[in-house]
C-alpha cells in the first residue's frame, strides 16, 4: 500500500488526524496529492532530527 493510500485510509477513520510525509523520493505526484488533501509537511529522506523537529512543530501549529 502506498503512503497516499495509507493517508487516505487514516483520514477516513480520523478526519482530523495530522500527518507528516517522509520519502526517499522527491515530491512525487502521490506526495503532492497527499499534501493537497491535508497532509502536513514533506520531509525527504535521509532527514535529520532537526528536519523532523521543524516538520512536527510546523504541523502541530497548523
Amino acid at each position: 500500500m502506498s503512503g497516499l493510500e495509507t493517508y487516505k485510509r487514516i483520514k477516513k477513520i480520523r478526519p482530523s488526524r495530522k500527518a507528516i510525509l517522509a520519502s526517499g523520493h522527491s515530491e512525487s505526484e502521490d506526495v503532492l496529492k497527499a499534501l493537497s488533501i491535508g497532509a502536513g509537511a514533506f520531509v525527504k529522506k535521509p532527514y535529520t532530527i532537526l528536519d523532523m523537529r521543524i516538520a512536527i512543530k510546523k504541523e502541530l501549529n497548523r
